[in-house]
């Protein structure tokens, strides 16, 4: 394993290995929550954007994941390139990203996706997909021929990294695990662990 001094330029390298061998939902990521109480979560969501400042998400503020990350901003990520046997766990404190950043992103998205994320009601009860499809349909009209804005619920998540583990597989479970985490004033430590 590459020992770079800089844990995302190593994350950098492996995602693109990860894209160049074909992996599928390279993007896949597990997020961790929890609420106030501690009572933990997670699911699978997609990785937007990486950069020295953290790693970005987005998703409905009202949904269960954005309620626990606003009254509990800490969350953990684990990404799983298993055709590379490689693992990457991400540990953290969550900040909403910016307007600015949030409306470009939307604005990227295709027109479906886009009026998507109006219609859903993340984490809430429906009564079954006619509904969900109905909706869609509905606010397809609505929007026809107008500029789809983000709505005022939907925004992304940046997790920045306190402790950034690489799990490589090795034969007979002897897995090296080289974790890097971040000292006062923003220096990463690095060091190995037991598989």
């Amino acid at each position: 394993m590459n020992q770079n001094s800089n844990p995302i330029t190593i994350f950098d390298e492996w995602f693109r290995a990860a894209q160049k061998a074909g992996v599928k939902e390279v993007e896949a990521m597990n997020l961790a929550t929890a609420s106030a109480a501690g009572i933990p979560s997670n699911r699978t969501v997609l990785l937007k954007k990486y950069d020295e400042n953290g790693f970005v998400f987005y998703t409905n503020l009202e949904s269960r994941k954005g309620l626990e990350l606003r009254s509990n901003p800490f969350a953990a990520l684990c990404i799983h390139w298993k055709e590379l046997d490689r693992q990457v766990r991400i540990e953290g404190s969550v900040t909403q990203v910016s307007d600015e950043e949030a409306d470009e992103y939307f604005n990227s998205r295709p027109l479906q996706s886009r009026i998507g994320a109006h219609v859903s009601q993340q984490s809430q009860p429906i009564g079954g997909d006619v509904d969900l499809l109905k909706a869609v349909a509905k606010k397809t009209a609505e929007f026809l021929g107008k500029k789809i804005e983000r709505p005022k619920f939907w925004s992304g998540f940046r997790v920045t990294p306190q402790k950034i583990e690489f799990w490589q597989k090795g034969d007979f479970r002897l897995h090296t695990r080289c974790y890097y985490s971040r000292e006062d004033g923003g220096k990463w430590r690095m060091g190995f662990l037991y598989p």
